[in-house]
């Protein structure tokens, strides 16, 4: 309760919020965080800890629907994708500096990707571990702010996951 009540808060006023507005955006007595928490620097580590978690992006990952076309599906998993390296960068640029270490981790591979890729196997011609490290890898490079200026759009994405940038039926000369 507290730690989800933070989050909006420190996205709005970064680590300058106070113990009382997490207090009244949990509805709860100021004193009442200093039970759960030694001070308000660690409800931020618990709440960047929070955000960082890949559990949910698993579950939603997980949670495309399985008929879909392959296409679909890579187009919806870059919507999630997107939607949370856009979330952590909101999140990280409005904590400062003392608390980037607490960001700072290896990326776990999905197996909810490598799950869809195994799915359709017959589409990709790399390992599927292979390919959900590419597309998450592709997908981070073109969204993130710090990156790219105007993230590409989940279909320009799949386009260019599936078909690459070389221009195709031609005679490419190197």
């Amino acid at each position: 309760m507290i730690v989800a009540a933070t989050l909006p808060l420190l996205l709005e006023h970064g680590d300058r919020v106070t113990s009382r507005q997490i207090a009244e955006a949990a509805g709860i007595a100021e004193g009442t965080i200093f039970r759960a928490f030694a001070d308000k620097d660690e409800v931020i580590v618990a709440v960047v800890e929070a955000a960082f978690d890949p559990e949910p992006l698993e579950a939603a990952l997980t949670n495309i629907a399985a008929g879909l076309t392959f296409e679909d599906s890579l187009a919806a998993a870059i919507v999630i994708m997107q939607q949370r390296v856009i979330n952590m960068w909101r999140l990280v640029s409005s904590v400062g500096t003392r608390f980037h270490a607490v960001t700072q981790r290896p990326m776990a591979d999905s197996d909810a990707l490598v799950r869809m890729f195994e799915t359709h196997r017959a589409r990709v011609t790399v390992e599927p571990i292979v390919a959900a490290r590419l597309l998450r890898a592709l997908t981070l490079s073109t969204t993130h702010p710090m990156l790219s200026g105007e993230p590409m759009s989940p279909d320009e994405l799949v386009h260019l996951f599936l078909h690459g940038v070389g221009a195709s039926g031609g005679d490419a000369t190197c």
